[in-house]
């Protein structure tokens, strides 16, 4: 899993898995895996899977050519809240993109190190 900066300010975490080195060849299929997992964690409650694919292609937006499909489950850790300000960051979302030969998974790091270490762990039990 690399750690970048997308947009110079945006931190987020990513992988690149091969098709044959994933427990499913779909995204609708991963994204089943991860809402398990969510389900099944004790601080994590499911929201949402949205269909980013069909959004963008409702509104005519652009799509690059060799994205075949991507949606982003919605999640959320509310196991407290400190401050105001901790509403701003949540909930949470994973994005599962498919590629012609690949998917690319991918989060924005949140701002409790915890929730970072359980996306990451939740991403990487994706591969078989």
């Amino acid at each position: 899993m690399k750690q970048k900066i997308f947009k110079d300010k945006y931190h987020i975490f990513e992988i690149v898995f091969n098709k044959s080195e994933v427990a499913s060849n779909s995204v609708d299929g991963l994204l089943n895996i991860l809402k398990n997992m969510i389900d099944e964690h004790i601080v994590t409650t499911y929201i949402a899977t949205f269909d980013q694919f069909a959004q963008t292609k409702k509104v005519n937006g652009e799509i690059r050519k060799d994205i075949l499909d991507a949606k982003n489950i919605i999640f959320c850790f509310g196991k407290e809240i400190p401050t105001p300000e901790v509403l701003a960051v949540r909930p949470r979302s994973i994005g599962v993109v498919e590629l012609e030969d690949s998917f690319v998974v991918n989060f924005l790091e949140a701002p409790n190190e915890q929730a970072n270490v359980i996306m990451e762990d939740m991403i990487k039990s994706l591969q078989k």
